[in-house]
């Protein structure tokens, strides 16, 4: 009987063949071979416009507010036309957006990217001088912005507007009901959508546009605006259906050859609803989960800020099928005391991306759910979304892997001297190719020659790839311990630590000793009541792990640990408040 692994296959060689529902031709796009799918929309404007015919269906949810997909379109094509005939914003301008998960960032991304515009995504937890880098580095014409963001910009708007080098920047401000500086608006004066034109304005977008501007979060100076392109966002729209109906088609082809009667089918939801509990201006939230919601017609639910709790509630008001996130927020809804009491039987999938999820994590949410199974991805922004996925079945098995490389990619490992890594089992750095690649650095040639050569994205992930192609990443390259010339990879550790029971939040890092270079250290908190002590983890880690790689310094936290805007544990600033810089 054909196994799993073999069945997947199978049914990715079906879906990618000629004349197949994701068959695939090779072009050349700025000199690098890449694989593009068939079917693919030009533009995400098209995909908005194929969006826009679910009508009255749910679309947005914000806490207590609601909008359907024909309220959406209304204003997505009022603000379109107010940025083009009252503002003068033209194919290949730029317009930012700063806030918080509102509707009113939906609105505006579907109205930029439809108009030909790019919507620079600017980090809604960025400081005064982080946004004024960030408007004159990407020069837009105008900034959509809530009240947070007003109040951080208005000290620095003049110098900005004014200087050797003036950027006469528009404001819309969202929910601020505060004093408007001078060329300002309020998103109710700017917009009508009882009077939005019948069409969208008209554009003839490029595939290889700028879609968006999204700015990662580099570990020194300030950081660089990846430019994501119409066919990459759409490509890896098109990736995660891909992905989807591999896995769904695998495990029939599973259950068609044991002979045995397939399990009846749970009755489909009426209509899917995804919770997004991480930002729009991440990949994550904005291109892996809005988008795949937005062209399935499905419901997508935001909240002011993440609390577990609240999450529970939304989840069986509205009825949740997805959920995706970073791994902690998987883990927090799971041990908070709501869990058991709240009606969580709609969710079909639990997961995310943006950190490693240890095998413990996949085990508890697959016994956790109850007409559902454990997912991940592993990708960047530097993708636009994904590089691998998985899911069901296959997850379990490999709980430890992100799944294999989505068929638009090419993948490779490569050494410190950047030579490719062939041996069996190899480790190296993981670098992809492929029509998901970002086109470059904004104003950056130089970091993208250096991040991109040749088309090849190094994502700075040490990995290795197994005999049925799934991508296991070991660590980040430089969240590796090297202690007495011995590699400790941070991410194994933390997954064996866990595994205890009175774990809730664990993050290694390496700290300096004078005789080792560096020994393992662990920052934990305890869930309520535990009596985990120092000694007590090191008994339990003990036949775990090798010796040298169980932590030698452990800071019990009575707070959270410290995560950036994006959920994921900031070790460098965590490591420097308990040790020093």
């Amino acid at each position: 009987m054909a196994t799993m692994i073999e069945e997947y296959t199978e049914a990715w060689n079906e879906l990618t063949a000629p004349g197949g529902p994701f068959a695939m031709t090779e072009i050349e796009v700025r000199g690098v071979p890449m694989r593009v799918f068939d079917s693919a929309p030009p533009s995400m404007r098209m995909v908005w416009e194929l969006a826009a015919g679910h009508g009255d269906a749910d679309y947005v949810v914000y806490e207590d507010e609601r909008f359907t997909y024909a309220e959406a379109d209304a204003i997505i094509k009022s603000l379109a036309q107010h940025l083009v005939d009252d503002l003068g914003v033209r194919q290949g301008d730029r317009v930012a957006v700063a806030m918080r998960n509102y509707p009113e960032w939906v609105f505006s991304y579907w109205a930029i990217v439809s108009i030909g515009a790019a919507c620079v995504g600017m980090n809604a937890w960025w400081t005064t001088d982080e946004m004024e880098f960030g408007l004159s580095d990407s020069r837009p014409k105008v900034l959509i912005c809530d009240r947070e963001r007003v109040e951080r910009i208005v000290p620095v708007l003049d110098d900005i507007r004014g200087g050797e080098d003036p950027l006469p920047l528009h404001l819309i401000t969202v929910r601020y009901d505060g004093e408007l500086p001078d060329d300002a608006e309020r998103w109710d004066d700017a917009i009508d959508p009882t009077t939005a034109p019948a069409n969208l304005p008209p554009a003839d977008i490029d595939p290889d546009d700028d879609a968006c501007i999204f700015y990662t979060s580099g570990t020194t100076g300030f950081p660089k605006g990846a430019q994501l392109t119409h066919r990459g966002s759409v490509h890896n729209l098109l990736d995660l259906a891909f992905m989807a109906a591999v896995g769904a088609a695998a495990a029939a082809k599973v259950t068609a050859a044991s002979g045995e009667e397939p399990d009846a089918a749970p009755a489909a939801p009426a209509q899917n609803v995804f919770m997004a509990p991480t930002p729009l201006f991440h990949v994550t939230a904005n291109n892996c989960l809005l988008h795949p919601a937005t062209i399935s017609g499905s419901k997508i639910v935001f909240m002011y800020k993440w609390d577990a709790g609240r999450a529970l509630e939304l989840i069986e008001r509205e009825g949740v099928t997805n959920f995706s996130g970073v791994p902690t927020m998987s883990r927090e809804l799971l041990m908070h005391p709501d869990w058991s009491t709240r009606d969580t039987s709609t969710i079909a999938g639990m997961g995310g991306g943006g950190a490693p999820v240890q095998p413990d994590l996949v085990d508890k949410i697959d016994k956790s759910l109850k007409g559902g199974a454990p997912s991940t991805g592993y990708g960047l922004t530097e993708t636009h979304g994904i590089v691998t996925a998985n899911s069901g079945a296959l997850y379990t098995s490999k709980p430890s892997s992100c799944g294999r490389v989505v068929p638009v990619l090419d993948a490779k490992l490569i050494d410190d001297l950047g030579d490719e890594v062939t041996e069996p089992g190899g480790r190296g750095e993981l670098c992809v190719r492929g029509s998901i690649v970002i086109k470059g650095y904004l104003n950056r040639p130089d970091a993208t020659a250096e991040s991109i050569p040749e088309g090849w994205f190094r994502t700075g992930d040490i990995a290795t790839i197994d005999d049925d192609g799934f991508v296991f990443i070991v660590d980040r390259a430089k969240d590796m311990v090297l202690r007495g010339g011995e590699n400790v990879y941070c991410s194994e550790v933390e997954a064996a630590v866990y595994e205890h029971p009175d774990v809730a939040e664990a993050a290694v890092f390496g700290v300096p000793d004078d005789r080792l270079g560096e020994i393992v250290g662990v920052a934990i908190v305890r869930t309520p009541d535990a009596t985990l002590d120092e000694a007590g983890l090191g008994a339990f880690l003990d036949g775990r792990l090798a010796k040298f790689k169980i932590p030698e310094r452990v800071w019990f936290m009575d707070e959270a640990l410290p995560r950036n805007a994006n959920g994921k544990f900031v070790k460098r600033e965590l490591r420097d408040s308990l040790i020093g810089a």
